[in-house]
């Protein structure tokens, strides 16, 4: 116990400094802020990114981002809807960009290099009137 008294100092550094170490291995899962939707229609019409919805059924039905599949976020992990070629840039979209955010870390867990969710979600979209299909 001594030990731990006398040297508080460098136990602190040493257990920051592991934190920061570890931080972009515990990080890794999350997609971060996203991309604005200035840079998806750019992946869009360059890159030739997919859009991908993971909202519910319901949600997609009543508006979506035009040329957009939908893949419930529960589904996601099974789904045969997904790109084959795991090179190709997808960009998803939840209704505000949580969910998307989740379905991200899954996707990159299963191979896929570049995958960004939508910063704001379908709101974002509609807000900066880009085409908008409903079923």
């Amino acid at each position: 116990m001594n030990f731990l008294i006398e040297n508080w100092i460098p136990l602190v550094a040493a257990l920051v400094s592991g934190g920061l170490l570890l931080w972009p291995v515990v990080s890794r899962g999350t997609a971060g802020p996203g991309v604005d939707t200035a840079e998806a229609v750019r992946l869009m019409n360059r890159e030739k990114a997919v859009l991908i919805d993971v909202r519910e059924a319901e949600e997609y039905a009543g508006g979506h981002v035009a040329g957009s599949r939908n893949i419930p976020l529960a589904a996601l992990e099974g789904s045969k809807s997904l790109p084959s070629n795991k090179t190709l840039p997808i960009v998803l979209v939840c209704q505000t960009g949580a969910r998307a955010g989740r379905a991200a870390g899954i996707l990159r867990k299963l191979g896929y290099e570049s995958v960004q969710s939508l910063a704001g979600g379908f709101n974002a979209w509609r807000e900066a009137n880009l085409p908008v299909q409903k079923n």
